[in-house]
């Protein structure tokens, strides 16, 4: 009766301490789901963009595919052969993949003939 109900409540610092501990638990979460593989992506990504060399077949975002024909270090447009005698300008940030000039292409499996 003479407590008032200010005084009557339990201490913030507990209740307070535990709120934040799921938010934590939260971006933890995306920080390894999300975030860190994304990272990942983005630098192998990268790596094969400065590894482009003259004679590699790309495959570029739009679904466009050719040989490299020029790359010039210090500018962000690589000269690629999409045809027989057709040349195109292409920003390196839109090729998708390196396919490079010795990749073997892969084999159908020979039917054998049947005996007579």
């Amino acid at each position: 009766m003479f407590i008032t109900p200010a005084f009557a409540q339990s201490g913030g610092f507990a209740e307070g301490g535990f709120g934040l501990l799921p938010i934590v638990f939260v971006m933890v979460i995306f920080y390894f789901l999300l975030i860190r593989p994304q990272q990942k992506r983005a630098k192998q990504h990268r790596e094969l963009l400065a590894s482009i060399r003259r004679g590699d077949k790309i495959v570029t975002t739009g679904g466009l595919t050719g040989t490299v024909v020029k790359v010039t270090d210090d500018v962000d447009t690589v000269d690629v052969e999409i045809a027989t005698g057709v040349k195109v300008q292409i920003v390196r940030a839109m090729i998708a993949d390196v396919r490079g000039k010795n990749e073997p292409v892969k084999a159908e499996p020979v039917k054998a003939k049947p005996a007579k």
